[in-house]
């Protein structure tokens, strides 16, 4: 009887703690702040770093920015603080739009050394090669309706690497002359005005097309190799991919949750980056989506996302949080994920690589390794350089994509259609 009792106060004492937790969670108001905008490390290093000229240029108007106050608040501070796998330093991608190569990069540096141990930096700049030429390919087919820009997808480095496998980042770092800064905003001007004439002029000849390119991607970030040394031993990079880093990259897979189309089912993904109409997203629900991370990342496996930080909560701290005059934590659902994808303020901004958690005051807290500026505005001597700490609810409300092992979704892959015996 006494067991009962205590049983039942256990019960009681539980739902109490719910209801706490909920009433908490609902009365907390957040507040906002107009903050300046000031120069950053896109400006002080990036820019500087290309070009002194900078340096003489008038300073940008005073501008401000509506963000959210998160003073006083008990937020992660320091990567320290979480408990992470492993992974390379971050590196920065410049002054380009190729966040989908940093990040997926370093996802697969972390699954080189989840699967053997060994500690590799890759080349991002292979993959952007390769891509390019595989836009311009698909630009020809298309006769110019392809989309030709610095965007991608995650996928693509999968795509790439089973085409044309990778190489340590020593091989091919792609930087242009002595500046190691990236920098393609010239090389992407030249590309595009060629393609607008091949257009214009209906030239569709594919291997004068793909010829040209590589002339310009080559001037630019160089000729990427056709072998590579490897402990004494040569390699062409699609060995490299397979002998020496061990990818299967039929193991990876891309995962999404929206409304538009059935869960369960794979979808395309229709987004300006996902130019070559990639079809294979597997489309789950937003709580199997948020569940996949939780337990992925717990259990040694890296993920990266995909999706929007021009958001009043993406602050200048590196804690990124969702307001809740944005939408109050009791009210982020699927329908408030699908609501701002469909009216457009979820966008498909950035990639970045989720690497390390953290449970503070009953929340999760996520570890975000990023190639943008924005992240190093806390200045390279702050631990926060090149990392954001994202409170769960941000990733389950703007986060709209991921790349994972397949391994953490093989208890579901028979839910999907095309994946049933």
């Amino acid at each position: 009887m006494k067991k009962i009792k205590l049983a039942c106060f256990s019960i009681f004492f539980f739902q109490l703690l719910i209801i706490s937790t909920t009433v908490s969670a609902q009365s907390r108001r957040d507040k906002s702040v107009f903050k300046e905008y000031k120069s950053g490390y896109y400006q002080n290093t990036i820019m500087r770093g290309i070009s002194e000229q900078t340096e003489k240029k008038a300073p940008p108007k005073t501008q401000k920015y509506f963000k959210m106050d998160v003073a006083g608040m008990d937020v992660p501070t320091s990567p320290s603080q979480f408990t992470t796998v492993w992974r390379n330093v971050p590196i920065s991608q410049g002054a380009t739009g190729t966040c989908w190569s940093f990040s997926t990069t370093s996802y697969y540096e972390t699954e080189i050394n989840r699967i053997t141990k060994q500690n590799i930096s890759l080349s991002q700049l292979f993959t952007v090669y390769w891509e390019y030429v595989q836009k311009a390919k698909g630009f020809v087919d298309s006769r110019g309706e392809s989309n030709f820009d610095e965007g991608s997808e995650a996928n693509a480095v999968k795509r790439v690497y089973k085409e044309y496998g990778c190489v340590p980042y020593e091989d091919f770092p792609g930087y242009a002359g002595d500046v190691k800064i990236y920098n393609h905003s010239a090389m992407v001007t030249e590309m595009k005005n060629y393609l607008a004439s091949v257009k214009e002029s209906n030239a569709s000849n594919e291997t004068e097309v793909i010829s040209t390119i590589k002339s310009i991607l080559n001037h630019y970030i160089g000729t990427p190799p056709t072998s590579v040394t490897w402990q004494k031993k040569d390699y062409s990079p699609k060995d490299f991919l397979l002998q020496v880093c061990k990818l299967n990259m039929d193991e990876y897979v891309d995962v999404i949750s929206l409304m538009e189309k059935p869960y369960w089912t794979q979808m395309e993904y229709k987004v300006p980056d996902n130019w070559w109409h990639d079809s294979s997203y597997y489309n789950v629900p937003l709580d199997t989506f948020m569940a996949i991370i939780k337990r992925g990342i717990r259990a040694g496996y890296s993920i990266t996302i995909g999706g929007d930080v021009s958001e009043p909560g993406f602050n200048m701290n590196n804690v990124c949080m969702v307001p809740s005059f944005d939408c109050p934590s009791e009210y982020i659902d699927e329908n408030a994920r699908q609501f701002r994808f469909s009216n457009g303020t979820t966008t498909d901004d950035h990639g970045m690589h989720l690497v390390g958690y953290l449970e503070k005051n009953g929340k999760d807290w996520y570890l975000i390794k990023d190639s943008g500026s924005g992240s190093r505005n806390v200045g390279e001597s702050n631990e926060s350089f090149g990392y954001y700490y994202f409170d769960a609810d941000y990733i389950k409300l703007k986060i709209v994509d991921i790349t994972i092992h397949k391994d953490l979704i093989k208890n579901l892959l028979n839910q999907f259609p095309t994946n049933r015996g």
